[in-house]
């Protein structure tokens, strides 16, 4: 028992195959060294068919840029890979007996990522600091510490969000996703709706589980749920990521199927459950651990921790993922807030929105001192981009991700808000009209939905909807048409209790392009609806 424990420590997964035959030979063995054999003679059944058949994989050094000459782990991607955050263990106070975990942070220029530098207080402190998860936009961060005064046990989750280039000082997440348990290892979901995480807490399937809370509309954390039989094992799940896509998710086990130790296993969401995982495969599982697996989001590309012969110490590595571990590729819109006329960068509230279902997908905010936003998109979906801030006219952009074979390709924005004044003007880009017709299309109602909420809230404002048009046709036609889909608009927002007193409209046919009538995508943007500010009291 004993020497095959040890040949499976290191691969020999032959020689303890048959030492493991030979204990269960013996008589009168104890029953849960049976179970614990056989669940082991799986392992060496699995890893003899796995090293048959290896998978691709050509792992490389992320460099002695990224990596240090200590211990690095626990990458975290923005979902633009131009950040990526790691943990780092270092000596304290520069003693190399007495080691502690800090955050560090490279940066993309041109291509290369920079020499990675400790990104200080108040993230960083004398104590142990690690397992994180940075947000999408890069500005969230949620990790582990433990053994602090304001914990609730051994170790607990954190945040901190980004103002600028600087972070907030930490804060305890708090009940109920923190307990007098184990509570480690984030992964924040796209959306920023869902948080995984590991915790040893009673009611678990085995010793260390992934279970996940769900953010309400209220900003609460929901009562924490179990992943369940699909993910969980009696053994230990760990270092969960759910993928931008938020349908793949990768994580490590020494529950499921592996080659010894802890293997890292990928599982889908089918129907909202999440189906049986499937091991990644050798040689990127091997009788060592694995653990700690991120992947971009484009899909294409995994970085993992790894402490392979030409690392320094355990470095980041990455590699190219085979098509059957790939998640959904993911793009996203990026984009700068700032005052049309002063130049001044504005915090302002993103909404993003499944024009299809008229649901908001993401509700965020643009970086208080920098104006940068960045937001999820996935493909086959219509998206509306609302921007809004008080004392503002609105923007809005839409983006069509249906039927885009590189849907990869991302959106960068400038994104310059008016101030209310009259004679400002708003194009409104997710209004959708019936071709050749002035009936309203459903998926218009979200961004109805925003002109009404902004009419409420400046009750003093009286404003001018203007219908355009494309050079398609006869004038005559045109300004029919254009004042018809205008007038369509007035309806629509009188039946839904804005005063008619405060409205007009106006169609303008084709007397005010914006764009080329040459081509297509000229003639598209011409064919517009806009609203203009005609009273401000």
């Amino acid at each position: 028992y004993l020497l095959a424990n040890a040949e499976l420590s290191i691969g020999k997964y032959h020689d303890a195959k048959i030492h493991y035959t030979k204990f269960l030979e013996y008589p009168k063995l104890n029953k849960i060294y049976i179970k614990e054999v056989n669940k082991k003679l799986k392992n060496c059944n699995f890893a003899i068919e796995a090293l048959k058949s290896k998978v691709p994989f050509n792992p490389q050094n992320m460099g002695k840029k990224v990596n240090s000459k200590y211990n690095d782990y626990w990458p975290s991607l923005t979902i633009d890979e131009q950040t990526l955050y790691m943990t780092v263990r270092i000596p304290l106070n520069g003693n190399i007996k007495r080691m502690q975990e800090d955050f560090y942070v490279s940066k993309k220029k041109n291509g290369m990522w920079t020499k990675s530098v400790n990104i200080g207080a108040p993230m960083n402190t004398a104590n142990n600091e690690g397992a994180q998860s940075i947000s999408p936009d890069g500005q969230l961060l949620i990790f582990t510490a433990c053994n602090r005064k304001d914990g609730y046990g051994s170790c607990d989750l954190y945040y901190s969000r980004k103002i600028g280039n600087a972070w907030t000082k930490p804060r305890n997440i708090g009940p109920p996703i923190n307990s007098s348990a184990w509570e480690s290892q984030p992964s924040i979901s796209s959306d920023g709706k869902t948080l995984y995480f590991v915790s040893n807490r009673k009611k678990g399937k085995g010793n260390k589980d992934i279970w996940k809370s769900t953010l309400s509309l209220k900003g609460v954390w929901s009562v924490p749920v179990n992943l369940g039989d699909s993910i969980n094992t009696k053994g230990n799940e760990t270092s969960p990521f759910i993928h931008p896509d938020n349908e793949t998710f990768y994580f490590s086990s020494d529950g499921w199927l592996g080659m010894g130790k802890t293997d890292l296993f990928i599982s889908r969401k089918k129907n909202k459950y999440w189906t049986k995982p499937l091991n990644l495969g050798y040689p990127i599982n091997t009788y060592k651990e694995e653990l700690a697996m991120i992947v971009n989001a484009r899909g294409e590309l995994g970085i993992y921790a790894s402490n392979r012969k030409d690392a320094m110490g355990i470095d980041l590595y990455t590699f190219k993922l085979y098509d059957k571990i790939r998640p959904k590729p993911v793009t996203y819109v990026k984009g700068i807030v700032y005052d049309k006329e002063t130049k001044k960068k504005l915090v302002s509230k993103i909404e993003l929105i499944d024009i299809d279902k008229d649901k908001i997908i993401v509700k965020s905010y643009s970086n208080k001192k920098t104006g940068e936003f960045i937001t999820c998109l996935l493909k086959n979906k219509n998206y509306a981009l609302n921007v809004s801030k008080t004392g503002y006219l609105f923007y809005s952009e839409n983006f069509s991700l249906k039927n885009i074979k590189n849907s990869s390709k991302p959106f960068i924005l400038n994104v310059p808000l008016q101030a209310i004044k009259i004679g400002s003007r708003v194009i409104l880009k997710n209004i959708f009209f019936e071709t050749d017709s002035y009936i309203l299309k459903q998926k218009s109602e979200a961004e109805l939905k925003k002109l009404i909420r902004f009419l409420f809230l400046n009750r003093k404002i009286k404003i001018e909807i203007g219908g355009h048009t494309d050079n398609v046709g006869s004038k005559e036609y045109n300004i029919k048409l254009s004042n018809n889909r205008a007038r369509a608009v007035i309806q629509y927002l009188i039946k839904h209790k804005i005063p008619k007193e405060r409205l007009s409209y106006k169609g303008y046919g084709y007397s005010l392009p914006i764009a080329n009538n040459k081509t297509e995508k000229g003639r598209s943007l011409n064919r517009r609806t806009e609203f203009k500010i005609t009273a401000f009291k």
